[in-house]
């Protein structure tokens, strides 16, 4: 072999010894930076986000609770005895007391005021007609209070206590309602819808439980089997049935 052919081989073994050199040394950095990618992917579950907003619901729950109903009847000085007006508002007012349950049913009537002898004689009257819409006699209250100036016509209150259903009140905003960076309502959001909800119960019983059902008309039950069982089929339904009764 001649000296031009040995060096040529031995340039040839140089090349690919340095390939297989840079090839070892690229092995280890390959491996970290997927070490490094595989990291930044196991960490991302650990971020917290408020991409779920807050339920109405639980910011404005629906409560039952004892509130005090309350009318104030005016009384002119001059008047005798209960007006047509104050008796369509008192019957209108009356419609919600729960004779079930009976609350006491006060009427408070001023004293020291221009109207005290028109009022005395329009409070006997209206407990004449609470007891003729069906509120038991005892539980009817005649009570005094001290009107504030004697020069002034205070007004009849009519009171008893009830339970409703109600939330809290609306119109909260202690942030900026456009402060959405965390994605959630802002504090006021709901509060309408579960006021008029909580508002249309007639009785806020229902929120706690279903009532127990009503004794069946067995002759109003048997009177509508009858007509089921004598109503007949057409031959049309039975043409395009598929079922053969």
């Amino acid at each position: 072999m001649s000296q031009s052919a040995s060096k040529a081989m031995a340039v040839a073994a140089a090349v690919r010894s340095g390939r297989a050199r840079i090839r070892r040394s690229a092995m280890p950095i390959l491996a970290i930076a997927i070490a490094a990618s595989l990291a930044g992917c196991a960490k991302r579950d650990s971020i917290t986000v408020g991409a779920i907003p807050d339920d109405y619901r639980t910011t404005h729950p629906i409560v039952i609770a004892e509130k005090n109903q309350k009318l104030d009847l005016p009384v002119g000085a001059g008047d005798r005895g209960m007006t047509g007006s104050q008796r369509d508002t008192l019957l209108g007012f009356l419609d919600g007391y729960d004779r079930s349950a009976a609350p006491a049913l006060t009427i408070a009537t001023p004293i020291g005021s221009a109207n005290e002898v028109a009022a005395n004689a329009a409070a006997r009257d209206f407990a004449r007609l609470a007891v003729a819409s069906g509120i038991k006699r005892n539980r009817i209250v005649v009570t005094p209070y001290q009107s504030v100036s004697p020069e002034a016509s205070a007004p009849i209150r009519v009171s008893y206590i009830s339970v409703k259903a109600q939330t809290d009140k609306c119109g909260r905003w202690p942030e900026d309602i456009l402060e959405t960076s965390e994605n959630k309502h802002y504090a006021d959001y709901g509060c309408s819808s579960q006021n008029n909800l909580a508002a249309q119960l007639a009785n806020p019983a229902d929120l706690l439980g279903p009532r127990k059902p009503s004794d069946i008309d067995a002759e109003n039950r048997g009177a509508v089997i009858d007509v089921y069982r004598a109503r007949g089929i057409s031959d049309e339904f039975l043409g395009n049935s598929e079922v053969t009764y």
